[in-house]
C-alpha cells in the first residue's frame, strides 16, 4: 500500500539515518503540493516550497533523474531551479583546415630478392641402366644409352642435377601394319624394310633406339618361326648404330620364345627384351642374365603387381638391378592418362624414399596414343559433334600430351612412332632439364633469367 510523505518527514527520515549523499538512486512518487481553496497563491508558501526544493536538491544531487524532476516541476511551479546539472565537459574543437598529408615517397625500384627455391633430398636413388655395348665393351654399337640415376623429382633440378634426360625409341615393325595416315605417311616407302625402318627413324627423324617388334610370329598373322623371325635383327643391327630393344608379338606362348632367341642371337649388344609379365617372365630373365641383357618388367596399371613382379626378377631369378626397367603401362590421353600418370608417379616417388623394389627407370609405350580414335579419325563419329581439326596435326598433338604428361610422371625411355612426336618432346625435355641444343646450360639460363 503506497505511502505518503511530505519532504519534511522524507528530509527527517534521511536525517534519522545519517544519510549525507544518494548516488545511482532513482525515486519514483508524484508530489503534491496543496493550496487553500479560493486563496490564491501564497508567496511565502512559494518561497517554502522553493527552500524545500533546494534541501531536496542538495541530498539528490547525485541522482540524473531526480534532478530532471525537479528541474521540470520548477518549470511547472514558476520558479527558478535552486541548484544546477552537473556541467558538461566542452566537446573538442574541431580544426577548420584539415592537418596537412604527409608527402609519401614513391620508391623507384622494387626490393630486390632472390628466388631461393625449398631443397628436398631423398634418401632413394633410381637405378642407372644403360643399353647397348660399343666395341670396348664386347658389342658393334656406335654409342651407349643410360636412363635412370634420378635423386629428385623429373625435371627439379633445384634439389638434384638431373644428369640423363629421357630417351626416345622410335618404333619399326618386321612387317607391314596398319598405321595411321599421319604416321604412315613419313614411313610408306621403308615398311617393307625394317632394316631401312630402323635407319631412317635413326638418321632422319633422329631416334635414340630403336624398338623391332616381331609381330610377324604372331600365330593370327604369319605364324613366322622363332629362328627365321629373329634374322630381322641382325639386319637391323647392321643398319643401325643405336641401342636396340626387341618385342614380340604379343602372344603369351610365343613370345617368350621369340625372346630368349633374340637374346642369344644379339649376344654382347645389351639390347632390352620386352617383356617380361607375371604370366612369362622366368624364360625371358633367364635369357636375359645368360646374355647380360637388360630386361622389361611389364604391368598393367597395378604398383603392387609391378613391385611382385620386381621382386620375382631380382630374387627368384636374380637379374642383376642394373639390367630392369620397368613399365607400369601407357593408357592415352582421354583413355586413362590420368590413371597412367598416378601409378608412374607413386613408382618413381616410392623409388626416391627408399623403396629399392621400384626404384627402377620407367619405360612408356606412347605409341599406344595412335590407339584414340581422336588422334587417327577424320571426324567426330558422334552426330552434331563439334569439329575436330585436322587429324594431321591432332595426331601428333595426342601423342605429344600423352608423353609429356608421362614425362612428369618420371618416364625416362619413350616408345613412339610420329617424327615431329619425337622431335617436340625431345626439345621440351631438353628445355626442362637445362639442356640447350645439346649443349649443357649450368644448370639451365631459363631457370636463372634475370629480366
Amino acid at each position: 500500500m503506497a505511502k505518503k510523505f511530505t519532504l519534511e518527514e522524507f528530509l527527517e527520515l534521511l536525517k534519522k539515518y545519517n544519510v549525507e549523499e544518494l548516488e545511482g538512486v532513482e525515486i519514483e512518487g508524484d508530489l503534491e503540493i496543496e493550496f487553500e481553496e479560493g486563496a490564491g497563491i501564497d508567496l511565502t508558501a512559494l518561497t517554502a516550497a522553493y527552500t524545500l526544493l533546494s534541501e531536496f536538491g542538495n541530498f539528490l544531487y547525485h541522482s540524473n533523474m531526480a534532478l530532471s524532476y525537479l528541474q521540470r516541476l520548477s518549470a511547472m511551479l514558476g520558479i527558478p531551479t535552486p541548484f544546477a546539472m552537473p556541467a558538461m565537459p566542452p566537446a573538442p574543437a574541431v580544426p577548420e583546415v584539415a592537418p596537412p598529408i604527409p608527402e609519401v615517397k614513391i620508391p623507384e625500384k622494387l626490393v630486390e630478392a632472390k628466388f631461393e627455391p625449398y631443397k628436398m633430398e631423398y634418401p632413394g636413388t633410381i637405378e642407372e641402366v644403360t643399353l647397348g655395348a660399343t666395341k670396348s665393351e664386347g658389342g658393334t654399337r656406335g654409342y651407349t644409352v643410360t636412363v635412370g640415376g634420378e635423386k629428385s623429382l623429373p625435371f627439379y633440378i633445384f634439389d638434384a642435377k638431373q644428369e640423363y634426360l629421357p630417351v626416345i625409341a622410335v618404333d619399326v615393325f618386321d612387317m607391314r601394319i596398319g598405321l595411321a595416315k599421319a604416321v604412315r605417311m613419313h614411313y610408306d616407302d621403308v615398311m617393307d624394310d625394317p632394316a631401312e625402318w630402323a635407319k631412317k627413324a635413326v638418321d632422319k627423324f633422329g631416334a635414340d633406339l630403336v624398338t623391332v617388334h616381331l609381330i610377324s610370329t604372331d600365330p593370327l598373322l604369319k605364324d613366322t618361326p622363332v629362328n627365321e623371325a629373329v634374322k630381322v635383327l641382325e639386319d637391323v643391327l647392321q643398319a643401325v648404330k643405336c641401342p636396340i630393344i626387341v618385342g614380340g608379338s604379343g602372344n603369351k606362348e610365343k613370345d617368350p620364345k621369340v625372346l630368349a632367341k633374340a637374346a642369344e642371337v644379339c649376344e654382347g649388344e645389351r639390347i632390352m627384351l620386352a617383356s617380361a609379365t607375371l604370366d612369362e617372365w622366368e624364360m625371358i630373365a633367364e635369357a636375359a642374365k645368360k646374355y647380360d641383357h637388360v630386361v622389361l618388367s611389364w604391368t598393367q596399371m597395378d604398383i603392387n603387381n609391378q613391385k611382385t613382379l620386381n621382386k620375382y626378377l631380382l630374387k627368384r631369378a636374380e637379374v642383376p638391378r642394373e639390367n630392369i626397367i620397368q613399365d607400369t603401362t601407357t593408357a592415352a590421353l582421354g583413355y586413362g592418362l590420368d590413371y597412367a600418370y598416378t601409378t608412374m608417379e607413386r613408382a618413381r616417388i616410392a623409388g626416391l624414399k627408399g623403396d629399392a623394389d621400384l626404384a627402377f627407370p620407367i619405360s612408356s609405350g606412347t605409341t599406344n596414343a595412335w590407339g584414340a580414335r581422336e588422334a587417327w579419325m577424320t571426324e567426330s563419329p558422334i552426330e552434331g559433334d563439334s569439329d575436330w581439326g585436322p587429324r594431321e596435326l591432332r595426331g601428333p598433338i595426342w601423342e605429344i600430351v600423352t608423353g609429356l604428361t608421362l614425362a612428369l610422371a618420371g618416364v625416362d625411355l619413350f616408345m613412339m612412332m610420329h617424327p615431329g612426336a619425337c622431335a617436340t618432346l625431345k626439345e621440351i625435355s631438353n628445355t626442362l632439364g637445362g639442356r640447350i641444343k645439346g649443349g649443357v646450360a649450368d644448370p639451365g639460363e631459363w631457370i636463372f633469367m634475370e629480366g
